[in-house]
């Protein structure tokens, strides 16, 4: 009996959710002051069908000045992908760590695009480490479960 082959590919990349606000607008157009700019992660991966799995990416960019709200922009940037014939371990770190890697250039273009369509200057988001994100929620994860026994 032979083993088959692990497969990856990319079934389809798309935008799921995009919202843009600007609060405060006309008049925070007339301020002159650089804002504060938060930007927060967050992935999800899940199964769809049989070896069909769902990774969202969300991105968040709040950018403030004083305690005023200049824009907040919300991308969750989203990939189908198919994963065959790789070991039940191997799913999550996929799910965690490659596909969102596979995502994020997508998500900073469409954030990017989105705040300059709004009039402010672009927000580059600088790249990430999926890996070391992935082993912040493991310890997190395991921490919690260590606490509730």
């Amino acid at each position: 009996m032979s083993e088959q082959q692990p497969v990856f590919a990319i079934e389809k990349i798309y935008v799921k959710d995009l919202s843009l606000e600007i609060p405060h607008a006309p008049q925070i157009f007339l301020e002159r002051e650089s804002p504060q700019i938060d930007i927060q992660l967050h992935t999800e991966g899940k199964p769809v069908a049989e070896n069909i799995f769902e990774v969202v990416l969300t991105v968040t960019v709040t950018a403030k000045f004083s305690e005023k709200t200049l824009f907040l922009v919300e991308a969750a940037q989203a990939g189908i992908f198919q994963i065959q014939n790789v070991p039940e371990t191997d799913i999550e770190p996929i799910l965690g760590i490659t596909c969102p890697n596979i995502l994020f250039p997508y998500a900073r273009e469409t954030v990017s695009d989105v705040i300059t369509r709004a009039g402010f200057l672009p927000v580059i988001l600088s790249p990430m480490s999926f890996e070391a994100l992935y082993q912040q929620r493991q310890q997190a994860v395991a921490e919690q479960e260590q606490t509730t026994h």
